[in-house]
């Protein structure tokens, strides 16, 4: 690392922010105690409760003195303890709860304390907590005298339970947090929370729920009323919450079987997890002395006991996870897989039933409103699976990344051959010991169980009735080839997701960067590298062109790679390349160079943007040209602003996530779809070839970030192209201009030749002409001038063009060179797509609703 000589700006530590001080651990403990001193009271006020009430090593239900403090409709209604709503706060229920809590108040609170301050976040862990729990225990008092049988439930339950205030603080806080963590801590924290309640019914996890929804109608009165709307995310962050939604959902079941036990809406589904102990000995011995009526019903207990059909059991639950991993990672075949799981869960509850039935006895009138209460808690069991379906399916434009055909044909080959092979195993071992089997089993029966192996429990009442082996060896593979098979399936599944069709080879990728660093490309060749360009290569191998295809037109990017000598060789050859394809060849963003090969072959070419160069070597802001500049990197010097230059995976990742989380929120900010092919993001910004430069205000705070694409010549860096650009909200005026100017500063002392400040879309150079193009103004000229002043509001592609001006470059014309008129249509689609792939119908009506203002 190195920092831009800005005279008295420095460079900040690893760990913003800056200035660390001696005297270990207790002055670590000293600083974080001034820094969220609530957050650290109530943890020691919570550690000093437990003590002095005795929770801390017995539990309030054995000790009983406990319970004075404790809230719920038997203490705060009927024994008339009324402050119990706000001793609850303030006392843990048991061991595991003081450990919980104090961690929770150390970190989570901290995290609220800092967003809220301290007076505030008082205020809200009170006001949330009190509230909370009052209304928790005056909802179930008179729930439960209506008759609704989870509050009778529950009625004599109590709580002492600090997270409740807790989590209240903590979404009241996020009203104050970026709009990246805004979304994050909300959808996590009520998906976390709805799913204990939905499963787990627990009333301390209602209280919370209540808390947190108080909690949002609090932040939104400390900000002033205001309510946040709701603002889009990019692709990256919107697979992730779709992943960590279906995660949550996967562990759901399992919290129904958490203490004290399933009482949620939702809880049925754990009975399909549970598996009742009967003694296998004695069945078997019962029933093959005389197969009674309750046989099948006992044999089908006895087939699911052991380790093997436990696992079985869990693997809807498994399969969820791993679905969750492929959305993360924006995979097609995880959204199939997910579908498809979700569609099984919702048949599993009727599978599962005794009979494929459910039956209710209703004696009297009395009963009727139990019995249908009932009923929905059993139909209540679909809703998950169907609103997971429903979110996969909306999103479904985030999950287009596809496995090549070579990895998806030896998944298949994997999964179907492990099949067969376990299949065949157990087949050929029961028909061995067809005797062995209770009931007396027939040929039919052993090939219908060898079905049932590799199926969940609770989908084996649509296979017939159940045999159970008896021989070692038949038991062993009952047991164990259906965890077997499925286990490769997680595995091959992972292994599918982590293979991309990106229709280029790590060779590829190597030999094409190489060609860069011997020269050629230009200053926007590296954008060739970015994912969505493939390469074609000379049978020589000495060029290369990055091109991507799209609607059957091959768009290049930046000029050919390879040596001056060889660029008309390596277009021809190219050309010849995409008609063998039946492809539309289309060279874009090439600088002036090239128009005479391009002449030669009668192609049409227009001009499609302007590149700013800028010269560090002679770079002094002297003059009154520079004024504006000068002014801008004054001012930060005089702030005291430092810079960095640096690469992605030499950050500390407490900065990696202040670039991510600043980028979030530029994102979020936009209704707008996110440009791409010529535009990086976040993932090209981690190339290791790629600079970055960052600015940091004098408290560590992430003010700017840019990154430097790098242009060779002999394999020594000669140039550097700016790509991502964003500076953070109430950065100081002029951030940007400073840190360019800092950054030609450095540049400067590295020797580098060449300082792009990139393309301007649709943009024309002061004067108003373009290098080889002079005379009349073109139709197309006229077109492409009407389509910037049309998207301008959009993306403001001129402002960003004046912008560049101020650091007084030189311009160059890049050009779109293109062999019939007659496909200019399909190719501006193409190009279009390219750098919108991924916008939606919605993004597309914000598009025009900005552009009509």
């Amino acid at each position: 690392m190195s920092t831009a000589p800005t005279s008295t700006a420095s460079a900040p530590p690893a760990v913003p922010p800056p200035g660390r001080r001696r005297g270990g651990a207790w002055h670590t403990l000293v600083r974080y105690a001034r820094v969220a001193p609530a957050s650290v009271t109530l943890a020691v006020v919570l550690i000093v409760t437990s003590i002095l009430t005795g929770t801390l090593w017995s539990p309030a239900t054995t000790s009983g003195g406990a319970l004075v403090w404790a809230a719920g409709v038997s203490t705060t209604v009927h024994g008339g303890y009324w402050w119990t709503p706000l001793t609850a706060l303030f006392v843990p229920e048991d061991t595991v709860q003081v450990i919980v809590c104090v961690l929770l108040a150390l970190s989570v609170l901290a995290v609220a304390e800092r967003l809220l301050g301290t007076v505030r976040l008082v205020i809200a862990f009170l006001v949330t907590g009190v509230l909370g729990i009052t209304l928790g225990v005056l909802g179930q008092w008179a729930a439960a005298n209506l008759g609704e049988l989870l509050a009778r439930a529950t009625e004599f339950d109590f709580t002492l339970d600090p997270t409740i205030g807790i989590l209240g603080a903590l979404i009241t806080a996020s009203a104050f947090a970026s709009t990246l963590w805004r979304r994050r801590i909300r959808l996590l924290t009520f998906a976390v929370i709805l799913t204990l309640v939905l499963y787990n019914g627990d009333q301390n996890n209602v209280y919370r729920l209540i808390a947190a929804l108080l909690g949002l109608a609090l932040g939104a009165i400390m900000r002033g009323g205001r309510l946040h709307r709701l603002r889009r995310s990019s692709h990256g962050e919107t697979r992730n919450l779709v992943a960590a939604v279906v995660a949550i959902t996967a562990v759901g079941p399992l919290a129904a079987l958490l203490p004290p036990g399933g009482f949620g809406p939702f809880s049925f589904i754990a009975a399909l997890f549970q598996r009742e102990q009967v003694d296998v000995a004695k069945v078997l011995a019962a029933c093959a002395a005389s197969d009674t009526s309750n046989c099948r019903e006992e044999l089908s207990l006895v087939s699911v006991q052991g380790v093997g059909p436990l696992l079985l059991s869990l693997l809807p639950l498994v399969l969820l996870i791993v679905t969750a991993i492929g959305l993360r990672r924006g995979r097609h075949f995880a959204l199939v897989l997910g579908i498809v799981v979700n569609a099984a869960m919702i048949v599993l509850p009727f599978t599962a039933l005794p009979g494929g039935e459910a039956t209710v006895d209703i004696d009297d009138v009395s009963a009727l409103a139990p019995a249908i209460e009932v009923l929905l808690w059993l139909l209540a069991v679909l809703l998950v699976p169907l609103a997971s379906i429903v979110v996969l399916i909306v999103t479904r434009r985030q999950f287009q990344i596809r496995a090549p055909r070579d990895a998806v044909v030896r998944f298949t080959i994997l999964v179907v051959v492990s099949f067969a092979l376990l299949a065949v195993a157990y087949l050929v071992a029961g028909l061995a010991t067809l005797g062995g089997y209770v009931p007396e089993a027939s040929l039919g029966d052993v090939f219908v169980s060898t079905l049932r192996r590799f199926v969940p429990a609770g989908f084996e009442s649509v296979l017939g009735p159940v045999i159970v082996p008896t021989s070692p060896v038949v038991v062993l593979l009952y047991q164990w080839v259906g965890p077997v098979f499925w286990l490769i399936f997680v595995l091959a599944t992972l292994r599918l997701y982590r293979a991309t069709s990106t229709g280029r080879t790590i060779g590829d990728e190597v030999h094409f960067l190489e060609l860069l660093r011997a020269g050629g490309g230009g200053t926007l060749g590296f954008m060739g590298t970015w994912p969505g360009n493939v390469y074609w290569f000379s049978e020589e191998g000495d060029a290369a062109v990055a091109y991507r295809v799209i609607n059957g037109v091959a768009i290049t990017l930046s000029d050919p790679v390879c040596h001056p000598s060889r660029a008309e060789q390596t277009i021809i050859d190219f050309v010849a390349f995409c008609d063998a394809n039946s492809w539309v060849p289309v060279f874009y963003s090439v600088h002036g160079a090239y128009l005479p090969v391009f002449e030669s072959l009668g192609w049409q070419t227009m001009s499609v943007g302007e590149e700013t160069l800028m010269h560090p070597q002679t770079f002094d802001m002297q003059g009154k040209a520079w004024q504006k500049v000068r002014q801008a990197h004054n001012r930060g010097v005089k702030e005291r602003i430092s810079t960095l230059w640096t690469r992605w995976d030499d950050l500390a990742p407490v900065q990696q996530s202040q670039i991510a989380s600043l980028s979030e929120q530029w994102v979020s900010e936009k209704e707008l779809p996110e440009m791409g092919f010529t535009l990086g993001g976040m993932a090209e910004l981690k190339d290791p070839d790629v600079r970055l430069y960052l600015a940091y205000d004098p408290e560590g705070e992430l003010q700017a970030v840019t990154s430097w694409l790098p242009s060779w010549r002999d394999g020594a860096v000669v140039g550097y192209t700016i790509d991502f650009m964003r500076r953070a909200d109430g950065s100081i005026p002029g951030i940007m201009e400073f840190v360019i100017a800092s950054a030609a500063q450095h540049m400067r002392e590295e020797g580098v030749e060449v300082l792009s400040l990139s393309g301007a879309p649709l943009a024309t150079k002061p004067d108003g002409t373009a290098d080889g193009e002079a005379g009349e103004e073109s139709a197309m000229d006229r077109v492409l001038a009407l389509l910037a002043r049309t998207l301008e509001p959009a993306y403001g592609f001129s402002s960003l063009f004046k912008f560049k001006s101020k650091f007084n470059p030189t311009y160059e014309t890049l050009w779109m060179a293109y062999p019939d008129p007659v496909a200019l249509p399909s190719i501006g689609n193409a190009i279009g797509r390219a750098y919108l792939p991924d916008a939606n119908a919605k993004e597309y009506v914000a598009l025009a609703r900005t552009i009509m203002r």
